[in-house]
């Protein structure tokens, strides 16, 4: 009788595996691992063959050259920055990602940071809560009216997409910048693009953030790409956490540059407890103590989109189990 395959969850899901158990079912077993970093995945992965991988770890070339009869390793989500897929093609492993998996809800809270930062809802109730003014909408004046502001986006993707079209609906004058998108996107979308960078930032009275983590956006807005944007303008990232250069933050929150900023991905998830930006936003005398929120990764997150995610994973193994053709294959 045929060994079944083995399908490992390296993190982040933790239940029954219902709905993995369900697609693999006569094919694989499913075991989740719950590890929170990779060194806690030794002696437990290496007789694998598939991976399901989601963001609380990453999956480098020691673990990989470790794998003995690996298929696939699945990101389940959009960023593949946490598994080296060039070690795993050396491997002849096949990485793939789910990249629609949470569109609608990245954007969704992309666009609810923007408002609620935009319009002073989480300004007011912070510092009415904290006792630090009058009850008064003068706390937070001036504010401008949304369809006189430019929302500005880098990364003109799945998710970059629905953000730009919810910002339209909103009356916002819609930019982006994103230099792999062929020409006609911003007229199928009528929003206008930006040649660089330094343009974008230049009309962004909102920043949003939807590119990928390279080389090449490590840190691309960092101190002096924040200079860059009008005064009183709102940061908003829900991408990758390494894309900011975070440190940067309470000073141009403190100088009032940034009139906000909205983060749900930090570099290092959870923070180490002296990150700048946390230990300013936690201090009720700094500034950005009621002018920045912060999330736990946590945009991409509903109930239909995190089942969404795991089917389309699960799917994904049971296709290289079964040798056929892998969606998805980023590498």
């Amino acid at each position: 009788m045929t060994k079944p395959a083995r399908v490992v969850i390296t993190d982040f899901i933790q239940d029954d595996l219902i709905p993995e158990k369900e697609i693999l079912s006569g094919l694989a077993t499913v075991e989740a691992l719950n590890a929170s970093h990779e060194s806690e995945l030794l002696g437990r992965i290496e007789d694998a063959d598939a991976i399901m991988l989601y963001h609380e770890l990453g999956v480098s070339k020691d673990t990989i050259d470790r794998l003995d009869h690996c298929k696939l390793i699945v990101r389940c989500g959009v960023g593949i920055d946490n598994v080296d897929h060039v070690a795993a093609r050396q491997r002849n492993i096949a990485v793939a990602n789910v990249p629609d998996y949470g569109t609608e809800e990245v954007a969704d809270s992309a666009i609810a940071m923007s408002l609620t930062l935009a319009r002073g809802v989480h300004y007011l109730n912070s510092v009415l809560r904290a006792q630090s003014g009058p009850w008064h909408y003068t706390q937070v004046a001036p504010l401008q009216r949304l369809n006189q502001l430019t929302f500005a986006i880098v990364g003109l993707g799945r998710i970059g997409s629905a953000a730009a079209l919810r910002a339209k609906a909103l009356g916002m004058r819609v930019v982006f910048y994103d230099p792999y998108i062929a020409q006609g996107y911003d007229k199928a979308l009528g929003i206008t693009r930006c040649e660089s960078l330094d343009d974008l930032l230049s009309q962004a009275n909102i920043l949003s953030l939807h590119c990928p983590l390279t080389e090449e956006t490590r840190h691309m807005i960092d101190a002096t790409a924040m200079t860059k944007m009008p005064a009183a303008s709102i940061l908003v990232n829900t991408a990758r956490g390494a894309i900011i250069d975070t440190a940067a933050i309470p000073e141009m929150i403190s100088n009032r540059h940034l009139a906000g900023a909205g983060i749900d991905v930090l570099e290092q998830e959870p923070p180490d407890p002296n990150d700048p930006l946390v230990t300013a936003w936690q201090q009720p005398d700094h500034l950005a103590h009621h002018r920045v929120i912060i999330n736990p990764h946590s945009a991409f997150y509903c109930e239909q989109g995190l089942t969404e995610m795991r089917v389309k994973g699960a799917n994904a193994c049971r296709q290289a189990l079964q040798g056929l053709p892998i969606a998805n294959v980023v590498n």
